[in-house]
């Protein structure tokens, strides 16, 4: 196991070079998830996998919660969709995207009252809207999943 400091966008790694790549709670806080998890295909060798816990949502994150520092710092603030999460993640190459763990994370409605009117707060709870920790594992393909110019040879 070697650990390195750096981007998680540009990572200080080799192309082709880990086995596996974890991240707790990281990816929420990065605005481009895109670039993140291409970065995580280009490191991971063949057949290497990843498990990433994070968080992500159902519904829409009111925009006074979206800009509470409170909420940025609880890793909910840059939260994505849970459908655009996975699909980011797919969309980027991987294959067996499974989602291993989930779980609703419940903001205190004290807390929630700090930020949002009380028809807010009402609409928020009706809506549905849901702050989901999760824990998804994927892997790079073994083998190319291409035959042109840059692969195959």
């Amino acid at each position: 196991m070697e650990f390195r400091q750096g981007d998680i966008e540009r990572m200080p790694v080799s192309a082709n070079s880990a086995d596996v790549i974890v991240s707790n709670c990281v990816l929420n806080l990065v605005p481009n998830k895109n670039g993140v998890f291409s970065e995580i295909f280009r490191v991971l060798k063949p057949g290497g996998h990843f498990s990433i816990s994070d968080v992500v949502l159902t519904g829409t994150l009111p925009a006074s919660l979206q800009q509470a520092a409170e909420m940025y710092a609880g890793c909910v603030s840059g939260a994505s969709p849970k459908d655009e999460y996975l699909g980011l993640i797919a969309r980027n190459g991987f294959q067996n995207i499974t989602v291993q763990k989930e779980k609703a994370i419940v903001i205190p409605e004290d807390i929630l009252s700090k930020y949002l009117t009380p028809e807010e707060l009402s609409a928020f709870k009706t809506e549905q809207a849901g702050i989901l920790s999760i824990t998804v594992y994927a892997e790079k393909p073994a083998t190319p999943s291409c035959c042109g110019p840059d692969c195959c040879a």
